[in-house]
């Protein structure tokens, strides 16, 4: 703040709380300089959410002591301190081999966000600048840990998983998400092969590569009562 400014929030501090009122001209001078010393580099309003006149307003009614400028100059720098804890850096534009003009528009970001004239970027951008035509294409090939070649590798020996992979890619139900009431798998654990004693008791633990019609007929009832993405 200027000194004009600081004068004119000392004035305001002063019809709030009459403490602070100095009549004597030289006591009035030392405390202007005072003020004008420590906020010299304390803002009196930004588009970010920060107004000087309401930090003093709310210390003056939650302290029952007179308000200092040291009181004003630390809410300010707590204010600076929030703002850049929920900043996160956006990618630079400028080219990354030209490391001085790298760092010098990230500090001018950080200096713009703590100054309260940059909103706080809330996400980091790892896509913001230029792209690379193939980056999209090299995205896709990697959106899985396990390529679609490998994994098509794999499916003779996977029968299970192959099988309800290739239910899903048709538009079918995922018979995992469910469980099954027959063989009591578990959701996500494939059905098992149960079979029957003569006692009536249950044997026999192996996977099937295929659901249960029950568990189908589960899975099918749950896609359709989910709601459309």
């Amino acid at each position: 703040m200027e000194r004009r400014e600081v004068a004119a929030v000392l004035t305001y501090v002063g019809r709030l709380d009459p403490r602070l009122v100095r009549t004597d001209e030289g006591e009035a001078r030392s405390q202007l300089g005072t003020w004008h010393e420590l906020l010299s580099d304390v803002p009196t309003t930004t588009s970010q959410g920060w107004d000087v006149r309401e930090t003093a307003r709310k210390r003056i009614v939650t302290s029952p002591y007179p308000i200092l400028p040291a009181d004003v100059a630390r809410e300010w720098q707590a204010h600076r301190r929030e703002r850049l804890a929920r900043h996160t850096d956006p990618t630079p534009r400028a080219d990354p081999d030209n490391p001085q003009a790298w760092r010098a528009e990230l500090l001018a970001a950080r200096d713009a966000v703590a100054s309260g004239h940059a909103a706080p970027s809330a996400h980091r951008e790892l896509t913001a600048g230029r792209h690379r035509p193939s980056l999209k294409d090299q995205l896709a090939a990697v959106g899985s840990y396990i390529p679609a070649a490998v994994r098509a590798e794999l499916a003779p020996y996977r029968p299970a998983r192959a099988a309800r992979e290739a239910v899903i890619a048709a538009g079918g139900p995922d018979v995992l998400a469910v469980p099954c009431e027959w063989c009591h798998a578990d959701q996500g654990e494939p059905c098992r092969r149960r079979r029957i004693n003569l006692d009536g008791s249950a044997q026999g633990n192996a996977p099937r590569a295929t659901a249960h019609p029950g568990r189908v007929d589960r899975a099918l009832a749950a896609q359709a009562q989910a709601p459309a993405a």
